[in-house]
Formats: structure tokens, C-alpha cells, sequence
């Protein structure tokens, strides 16, 4: 049967995306970026301190990680709360002992009921970005503009409270976002979203007032993705970890600094049979010279004090 001429006809389509957020660049032409020191290689990690609630309501998608079983799921529910017991307590010692500050991203609802991780990771001089309320409230473009506002101010008001930093960095629960939340978190006060999976190196967005930046928060490089949803093994965690890192690392030196993204999730990585995994990861990437360890914000200033 032949198609009529209108099945073809889309009015919207153009050049570009389906949004105006950003402008369309290819990577590899873009001016040469330079780190401090002559680094090639920005070494950014980001675990995230998050909690589950038990009656998380699921809507309108379980996040990946999220309880899924009838409730209460105290199987996945424990599962979790072992990060926040036990294994991130192992991810700070492998990090102190190749001397890198993470950017932890953390959810209020976390701060509230584990004030003494929060208080490990001010000790040891990290960073942290708001990772929305908690695990069970995703944002999506079911929620009022105003609904999400105070899912947002609530969120940064706690975080910036138990830590006594700015926060300026904000990671969406999922990585979910409805159309206003760009907009939102700038109205906050947040510099820089990790939500978007598009790019190797920062870049500035569009936003209704203020300013804002993405910065390349890895899917692909993280315990969540590989180990959780790829099934793979910890020691493939460990070799793709060094594989990105090797590309990353040669394409440096032709065309100006990279940045190498590591998400971690302290019930997956923190395990006993998998902490070792990430030991080795790091080993491999800091004794390389031309490594900057650095925190979401050191990154974006480096960044931004190079844009004409």
C-alpha cells in the first residue's frame, strides 16, 4: 500500500534538537580546554548517599536501584541501608588512600537519617550536590511547576543545612527531570546539573534566570549501570574504568583536558568482593601523571575562568 504524502510530514523538524537548551557542538573541534597544573585528565567521583524509602510510591517509574518487591521489601530495603552502614565507609577509605575528595551526591532525606556519613564526608573535605528529596520522589512533567519547586527548595534547604556548604551542584533522583527543572534549580542557586548524559565536558545551558552548566556525570562509568543493570563483574568495572580512562587520556593530549567521571553507589561497590575492583581502578588512573583529582565546582571554574 503506498503511504500518503502527509504520513512523512512532520512541521516541527529542523536542524538541531527538539528543545533550545543548549547549542549543537562537536566535541573535537571545540578551543583546546587546559586544567590546573597541565592536567589531562580531570579524575571526577561522585557517590551517591541516597535513601529508599520502604513505601516508595513507584511513580511514575521505580528508579533504577528502587524497591520492587511487595511491601515491605525489606530484602532491597536492607540491601540499600547496608551502604550507608557499611559499604561507604570502605569506598571513603579507598578514595583517602589515593587522596581523592568525591563530589557526593546526597539525598535530604539522607542527611536526616545518616548525619554521621555526612559528617565523614565534611570531615574528609568533600563536596556535595542535592540529590532531590529522597529516592521515591522522581521529577517528571506529571508534577506542577510549583509541586517540583518545593520538591527542590526543600531538598537544597536540607542539604545546604546538614553541610553548611552552597551546594551547587544538583543530580535529579534517576536522573529525572520535567521541562521546568533546569529552570528551577538555577532559580536555587545550583551552577551546575549532572542530568545530562550528552557530552564529555562541561557546557553552559539555557535557563529562565540565572545561569547554569551541565557537567558529565557518567551513566555508562558507573557501578550502577554496569555492575546493577549490565550484570557485568566487578573486574569488568574495574577494566572499563581503565578503558575510558585510556581513551580519554590520549584523546587529552591532541585536543586539551577530559574529564573522567566515576558514579558509585556504596550497597553495590562497598560489597566485600567488589571494593577491591575500584582499588584497583584508581591505582591504575592516579599513577598516571597529568591526573587532577577535583570536585564538581573545582572542574567548573576551571572551566568557566577558559570561556571567552
Amino acid at each position: 500500500m503506498t503511504l500518503p504524502s502527509e504520513y512523512l510530514r512532520y512541521p516541527r523538524r529542523r536542524a538541531g534538537m527538539d528543545h533550545d537548551r543548549y547549542d549543537w557542538s562537536i566535541l573535537f573541534r571545540r578551543p583546546r580546554l587546559e586544567w590546573p597544573g597541565g592536567a589531562r585528565v580531570a579524575l571526577w567521583v561522585v557517590p551517591s548517599i541516597e535513601w529508599f524509602p520502604l513505601d516508595m510510591p513507584g511513580t511514575p517509574f521505580r528508579p533504577p536501584g528502587g524497591l520492587d518487591r511487595p511491601y515491605p521489601d525489606y530484602w532491597n530495603y536492607t540491601l540499600r541501608d547496608y551502604g550507608s552502614r557499611v559499604g561507604i565507609f570502605r569506598v571513603m577509605k579507598v578514595l583517602d588512600g589515593f587522596g581523592v575528595r568525591a563530589t557526593a551526591a546526597v539525598n535530604a532525606g539522607a542527611c536526616q537519617r545518616y548525619p554521621f556519613v555526612i559528617d565523614e564526608a565534611k570531615n574528609r573535605g568533600w563536596e556535595f550536590i542535592a540529590h532531590g528529596l529522597d529516592m521515591g520522589h522522581l521529577h517528571h512533567s506529571g508534577l506542577s511547576r510549583e509541586d517540583e519547586g518545593r520538591l527542590i527548595h526543600g531538598a537544597l534547604e536540607t542539604v545546604r543545612r546538614a553541610t553548611g556548604q552552597p551546594v551547587r551542584g544538583w543530580l535529579s533522583p534517576a536522573n529525572s527531570e520535567s521541562l521546568h527543572t533546569p529552570d528551577l534549580v538555577a532559580e536555587h542557586g545550583v551552577d551546575y546539573i549532572c542530568d545530562w548524559v550528552n557530552d564529555d565536558l562541561p557546557y553552559p545551558m539555557r535557563v529562565a534566570s540565572g545561569t547554569l552548566y551541565s557537567l558529565p556525570y557518567s551513566h555508562e562509568i558507573s557501578d550502577t549501570t554496569i555492575i546493577w543493570q549490565y550484570h557485568h563483574s566487578a573486574a569488568e568495572f574495574a577494566l572499563q574504568v581503565r578503558d575510558q580512562f585510556d581513551l580519554l587520556y590520549r584523546e587529552a593530549e591532541k585536543y586539551g583536558g577530559r574529564i573522567l567521571s566515576i558514579s558509585l553507589h556504596a550497597w553495590i561497590i562497598g560489597q566485600p568482593h567488589r571494593i577491591r575492583a575500584l582499588e584497583r581502578a584508581l591505582d591504575y588512573v592516579t599513577r598516571r601523571a597529568g591526573v587532577w583529582p577535583a570536585t564538581g565546582s573545582e572542574i567548573l571554574a576551571a572551566f568557566k575562568a577558559q570561556q571567552r
